[in-house]
């Protein structure tokens, strides 16, 4: 190649890399004012943010910012049964994470194959309920991931033992170590552990969520009138925000009292204050085509019958049946990507391991 040529090709690479600078420069300066918007792309026009912005049903957040080896080690803890007495039963067991984050039973089924006395809710974005447990006993997964060890009536183990059976295996003796930096192990961290993988356990992405951002074609006619009626009727009072629910404690048997179950105390267990009886934390209604039967009760595994009890003991309003199908349309939008899990291979026992007691 010429010289002349040579010098010609480099001076052209340079300007074009100046002007490129340049643009990416003033493209980063505009975009700063800019508002983030709800748009297609993620970015709406002029910086003008969407109505649905403000609707009181909002997408459910992506979140990256997570302990990776705390993650997967609180996921080999969810799916360990030798957690329980029996070395059987895992939180996987009641939370399947194949069936929309619950068991699908009226109660799960736990030690010895005794009956629980309350329907099992869905695991899947427990991370936005204000308390865990219908009664709300637990302020947080980390406090939840404790309870269902030690009961008699699911995993029938107790702590200690719980946490000699992960210390007699040297692969979790290590990844303790490197989680948390000391080689006892607690069940204080193993509780956390479990709740750092059960809070990455959101459904995103759904149909509503795609709509919230504009996308119009993302529901028909007939859901977005559902969803109008689920405003306009007053569901939405209670079933807003992130999990559609999950926010409020709220009475069963508000219009008219609830005569299907008054043995289930709900609040009051945790208060013991007369007003707390009957009382509930308000179901997410994320994904709540997949966990049937509904209610703590469970007693309906119909959801257009759910809705029309919701309307009936907390609305005081009887819904025509164009209206529940409506209704019904719109909470099957709700139904977002479900986790996608690679089944953890556990570290095996060995003599020092406490063996299982099916009694």
């Amino acid at each position: 190649m010429k010289p002349t040529k040579f010098i010609a090709m480099v001076s052209y690479l340079l300007a074009f890399a100046v002007v490129n600078v340049v643009l990416q420069t003033t493209t980063t300066a505009n975009e700063s004012q800019r508002q983030i918007g709800y748009g297609r792309g993620g970015r709406m026009q002029g910086g003008a943010v969407s109505e649905r912005s403000k609707e009181p049903i909002q997408p459910i957040p992506m979140s990256y910012d997570w302990d990776s080896a705390k993650i997967e080690l609180g996921k080999k803890l969810f799916f360990e049964p030798r957690l329980s007495r029996s070395g059987w039963i895992s939180c996987n067991s009641c939370h399947n994470l194949s069936t929309g984050g619950a068991d699908n039973l009226p109660t799960s089924i736990g030690h010895k194959w005794l009956f629980g006395p309350i329907n099992s809710p869905t695991v899947l974005n427990a991370r936005f309920n204000l308390a865990q447990f219908w009664d709300g006993r637990a302020n947080d997964l980390r406090e939840q991931a404790k309870g269902p060890v030690a009961n008699p009536m699911e995993m029938a183990s107790n702590h200690e033992l719980a946490v000699n059976v992960l210390q007699s295996i040297p692969a979790y003796v290590q990844w303790f170590k490197e989680v948390y930096r000391d080689e006892k192990i607690t069940i204080d961290n193993i509780a956390d552990a479990i709740a750092a993988f059960e809070e990455t356990l959101t459904t995103p992405n759904s149909r509503f969520d795609w709509w919230l951002k504009d996308y119009d074609d993302k529901i028909t006619d007939a859901e977005k009138d559902g969803y109008a009626l689920f405003k306009d009727k007053g569901c939405i009072v209670c079933h807003n925000g992130f999990g559609v629910g999950g926010n409020s404690f709220q009475k069963f048997g508000i219009a008219k009292p609830y005569d299907k179950d008054t043995q289930t105390l709900g609040r009051y267990n945790v208060t013991k204050d007369e007003k707390d009886k009957y009382v509930f934390k308000v179901p997410l209604l994320r994904n709540i085509e997949l966990t049937a039967p509904y209610f703590h009760d469970a007693n309906t595994w119909s959801l257009s019958e759910a809705v029309n009890t919701m309307a009936e003991y907390q609305l005081g309003v009887t819904l025509a049946d164009d209206e529940t199908n409506r209704i019904v349309a719109f909470l099957k939008t709700l139904t977002g990507d479900q986790p996608s899990i690679i089944f953890p291979i556990l570290p095996p026992s060995n003599e020092n391991t406490p063996k299982p007691n099916r009694n």
